[in-house]
């Protein structure tokens, strides 16, 4: 059985977040969803549940991050292409996400980065596996 991976990030607003990333193109698992939480699906493995921040709050005895002055965590997703890579951040910044970094690109990696409505941040980056070899 492989490795599945569950992030948790906490949410002010459940359905905003919700409708935010069903326009990224992410779907959800209904069977893992009600008012204080919800299963976004990135692939086969790899989840994150988006929890209201009361809700999240049982899961922990430290504070939740505040986004506007501090970063909890870069969470970084891979993509088949450039193309790939600018037409998800696109998509970000049209349903109101915020640039919270510099294009990389290096050649065989290429990358651009978003904050979400939460003030998370994302990366999404493609990496030319055969470049990289060569280089």
């Amino acid at each position: 059985m492989a490795t599945k991976i569950f992030v948790n990030l906490p949410v002010k607003d459940l359905n905003k977040s919700v409708e935010f990333f069903t326009k990224l193109g992410f779907s959800f698992n209904a069977q893992f969803t009600n008012e204080d939480a919800t299963c976004m699906i990135i692939s086969e493995d790899i989840y994150v549940m988006l929890l209201v921040e009361p809700f999240f709050r049982t899961f922990t005895k430290k504070d939740i991050a505040d986004t506007s002055r501090t970063t909890e965590v870069i969470t970084c997703l891979s993509a088949d292409s450039r193309a790939q890579v600018d037409e998800l951040v696109d998509k970000a910044f049209a349903a109101g996400a915020t640039e919270s970094n510099f294009t990389t690109d290096q050649g065989f990696m290429y990358g651009r980065s978003f904050q979400d409505i939460d003030g998370h941040l994302w990366e999404i980056m493609y990496m030319d596996m055969t470049a990289m070899q060569q280089g």
